[in-house]
């Protein structure tokens, strides 16, 4: 299945050249033109790192959040012609090979392939143990299956069938959603252990707020469980009637 690999970044400079050169010695059969980095409106020299490094730029003229940059890579994936798309945070916390165990985590094109962490062996941030905590809680009671990881970002997406199901979200929510799109039509979700790196706290560069960015996820479980129990409830009504 032709993949490629999606990067969102937003004032990644720092980190991003180390990303791509990992992800290039790493995952060789994918060329650099399917090394997607989507700026989303950074303000220091992301896109001349990425265009320096020789790979595939799309930008936002202003930061529009994680969400609206994945759905923007995804696209690009689509008019590529790419089955799967890998996608990969661009401050180093995702090891090239724990890329590449996401990426083979799955023999079926159709499945979302989830990478899980173990956040306290990896040493993250008390703040973002307790919200990813709470991000599974709701979303396993609402998918209806236990799901151990739903903030990680490094994942393979089926490119038409992620887009096929309308995501709206443009923040961080938008992974929280995706999930729950998935789990409610039944299709493929597998979780795959992988292994993360940390920075020391005093090098820790992050955009997620670990307390807005939790109650936005949570909004949105609530929004995407009420919508999708609309729908079926208006099919079985139409087939009922």
């Amino acid at each position: 299945m032709k993949a490629c690999v999606i990067i969102p970044a937003y004032d990644a400079a720092a980190s991003l050249a180390s990303v791509l050169e990992e992800l290039k010695r790493e995952l060789p059969e994918i060329p650099p033109d399917r090394l997607i980095v989507v700026d989303d409106g950074s303000r220091d020299g992301t896109v001349t790192v990425a265009r320096e490094a020789g790979v595939r730029v799309v930008s936002h003229a202003k930061n529009l959040g994680k969400g609206a940059a994945l759905s923007t890579g995804l696209r690009e994936a689509r008019d590529l012609g790419c089955a799967v798309a890998l996608t990969v945070d661009a401050d180093g916390q995702h090891p090239a090979a724990s890329a590449r165990a996401v990426l083979e985590g799955s023999a079926d094109p159709h499945a979302l392939v989830l990478g899980v962490r173990d956040l306290v062996r990896s040493g993250a941030p008390r703040a973002n143990q307790f919200s990813n905590g709470i991000s599974n809680f709701f979303l396993s009671r609402f998918a209806g299956r236990t799901l151990s990881d739903t903030q990680c970002g490094l994942r393979r997406y089926p490119v038409e069938e992620t887009l096929a199901l309308g995501p709206r979200s443009t923040g961080y929510a938008f992974e929280a959603e995706i999930i729950l799109l998935f789990c409610a039509v039944r299709a493929g979700v597998v979780e795959v252990p992988i292994e993360v790196v940390y920075p020391p706290e005093d090098e820790r560069v992050t955009h997620f707020d670990s307390v807005r960015d939790p109650a936005r996820i949570i909004a949105v479980v609530l929004r995407t469980v009420f919508a999708t129990r609309l729908r079926s409830l208006r099919r079985f009504t139409a087939y009922n009637t």
